[in-house]
């Protein structure tokens, strides 16, 4: 008999560890905690891009990042959970599990009238909390003139004919209105069928747009759906769903953050070349990183700050998922020391610079540091000999050195209200 799964990761290290290994109530509290976080990866990207080159380009790069990108993962998780499909209700589907929708920061509620016709509404926007104080013209930015071509390409990753088209948006007239918004999806077949972004094709020929799943052979626990595959629930949660279900789904959504960043950089590199790249992966990493780092161990009930803290982090932070993607490996080396390494794998192997992965090699890596440090702030990620891996690093908790700042990458993402939002559970887990 396998060992009962743990509600928290409040006891010893364990260097086995893998999510299976949780309950399904912890996984489901971990995937709206992944969902989120790879949200705030994609917007904590146009920060960045508008820094070093304007609001224009900023707004150019995000449109291509999620219409390079939503196909591909939309796709992954319907197949995933058994649920594709060409009607409205796929969409919803999706929406309900996906990093550009994350569940109760972005609030979408859901009617489905017919196959080719349905609703939805937002009570509540997490994006439009951080843009509408920054005036119209930004509302209009992210609500208008990114969300019309990015809508529409979700849409159509389910059936080229759908459209998703506003009955109200921001800005809110009059004042407060609510919901924040309400859209309706439909089938337009009389309409121009969806073509898709120039950049789609080449993301889908990336190692992570393909990678498999280390997916447990069986339930480790009862209860919930073994998948997606009956009528839409408009109000599903994660708990609705089985134990194997939920650790899928938590790494499904850890790459859906990797296609998302690959497209984020490949929009970078065709309008600024590669160095673009090159010197922005590093910093959008070390933010997102280092703020997923300091959100887990609430989720996880991880204690303390210690070396083995430490070390449970990185082991369950998303980054580093799907193992089949990153084969990370966390040991505990002494009281105050541990090794991580990354073997040979899929995510050192894409063959260019369209990751946060290409820019690891033998030196001090700000993101490992910014990882230990959100844990620990007198941890330090230090190279080391790999050995029958292909990098390696020893994480040194040296109580006499001096704290390390919080650096201006972590505070940029700090700045948008998902870094402090708060999950409910809002139902109890299905049986």
């Amino acid at each position: 008999m396998p060992p009962a799964v743990r509600d928290a990761y409040d006891g010893p290290f364990d260097p086995d560890v893998r999510l299976e290994d949780f309950s399904r109530q912890t996984l489901a509290d971990l995937g709206r905690e992944y969902l989120l976080m790879g949200h705030l990866a994609g917007t904590c990207a146009s920060p960045l891009v508008m820094q070093g080159f304007g609001p224009e380009a900023s707004t150019e790069i995000s449109i291509e990042q999620w219409m390079g990108a939503s196909p591909i993962y939309s796709k992954r998780m319907q197949r995933a959970l058994g649920f594709e499909g060409t009607t409205v209700e796929t969409v919803f589907k999706n929406l309900q599990i996906e990093v550009g929708a994350p569940a109760q920061f972005l609030d979408f509620q859901f009617r489905l009238d017919r196959p080719d016709y349905g609703e939805f509404w937002l009570p509540h926007c997490g994006a439009l909390m951080d843009v509408e104080p920054l005036g119209e013209q930004a509302v209009r930015l992210m609500c208008h003139d990114i969300e019309d071509p990015t809508f529409d390409a979700t849409a159509a990753a389910v059936n080229r004919m759908m459209k998703m088209r506003p009955i109200h948006r921001p800005p809110r007239v009059p004042e407060g209105r609510y919901p924040h918004c309400h859209w309706k999806v439909y089938i337009d077949d009389e309409g121009k069928p969806a073509q898709d972004h120039p950049s789609l094709a080449e993301n889908r020929r990336a190692k992570i747009a393909t990678i498999g799943l280390d997916v447990p052979d069986s339930d480790r626990e009862p209860g919930g759906w073994s998948d997606y595959a009956g009528p839409l629930d408009p109000g599903f949660q994660l708990e609705d769903l089985s134990h194997r279900a939920l650790v899928i789904v938590n790494q499904e959504v850890a790459a859906q953050c990797h296609i998302l960043t690959r497209s984020y950089l490949r929009a970078l590199v065709n309008r600024f070349g590669e160095q673009a790249a090159i010197d922005l992966a590093p910093r959008h990493w070390i933010g997102i990183a280092a703020l997923t780092a300091e959100r887990l161990p609430k989720v996880l009930g991880i204690e303390g700050d210690g070396i083995d803290a430490v070390a449970k982090v990185f082991q369950l932070h998303p980054h580093f998922f799907p193992r089949t993607y990153v084969d990370l490996r966390v040991e505990l080396t002494s009281d105050r020391s541990a090794r991580i390494s990354i073997r040979d794998c899929p995510a050192l192997q894409e063959g260019d610079v369209l990751s946060w992965f290409a820019s690891l090699d033998e030196k001090p890596q700000p993101a490992l540091d910014a990882i230990a440090a959100a844990v620990n702030p007198r941890a330090r990620c230090l190279p080391v000999s790999p050995g029958d891996a292909s990098l390696a690093w020893e994480v040194v908790i040296d109580s006499s050195a001096e704290p390390q700042p919080e650096s201006p990458e972590l505070a940029l993402a700090k700045a948008n209200k998902g870094a402090s939002f708060q999950h409910m559970r809002r139902r109890p887990l299905r049986h």
